[in-house]
């Protein structure tokens, strides 16, 4: 009896192994992303001020260049909900030559951080030889540190690594629309959550 249970049980791990072979082969051709819990239409069709970690609001004559922080959008009441991985994105103060230095939002992106291949959270890295060879980036880049993919920040398009081998719209990252006020703090507008539009969050954007 013993023998023939260790029989069975190998034989539906085999065949576990096997679908889910099956499922990986097939995973980048899975819009995955539109089973994400994306942020509802209702819940952001109002401007939204960006506050930083520290409390302080994103302001276009006080952040750095060529720097970024994690941004938490929509931000829920709930402290445990705002660590869902699609409220996650990265707020990037572009380089002076990429258009950094104006004081609007043209000289910012802010990205989803949801790495659309399999969805760990991406980093932005600054260009510089303390970081990596300026040879092998293209305008800084957002890394994802588990699969090696690589974000031009300017366009938010993958480069390098799997997600860049990866059919539009999943080669690139959501985006949200920024304006400034009169202070020079940065507002989130409106979104649409459409491909063609803002993207979705883990599945992406067309260009």
């Amino acid at each position: 009896m013993q023998a023939a249970r260790a029989k069975v049980n190998r034989r539906d791990f085999l065949k576990l192994m096997a679908a889910s072979g099956v499922a990986m082969t097939f995973a980048p051709f899975v819009e995955w992303g539109r089973y994400l819990p994306n942020p509802p239409s209702d819940a952001t069709a109002e401007k939204t001020r960006i506050v930083l970690s520290d409390g302080s609001p994103a302001n276009v004559f006080v952040f750095p260049k060529n720097h970024a922080e994690v941004v938490i959008y929509p931000k829920a009441k709930d402290p445990a909900l705002n660590k869902e991985a699609f409220r996650t994105w990265q707020l990037i103060r572009l380089q002076d030559e990429l258009g950094g230095g104006a004081n609007d939002p043209s000289a910012f992106r802010l990205y989803s951080m949801v790495c659309l291949h399999l969805w760990c959270l991406w980093k932005y890295y600054p260009r510089g030889p303390d970081q990596y060879e300026p040879s092998k980036m293209i305008n800084g880049n957002g890394q994802c540190p588990c699969h090696g993919s690589l974000y031009d920040v300017f366009t938010g398009k993958a480069y390098e690594g799997p997600a860049s081998i990866q059919g539009p719209p999943s080669n690139v990252l959501p985006r949200l629309d920024l304006e400034a006020d009169s202070k020079g703090d940065l507002w989130i507008l409106p979104q649409v959550w459409d491909a063609r539009r803002n993207g979705i969050v883990g599945y992406g954007r067309y260009l």
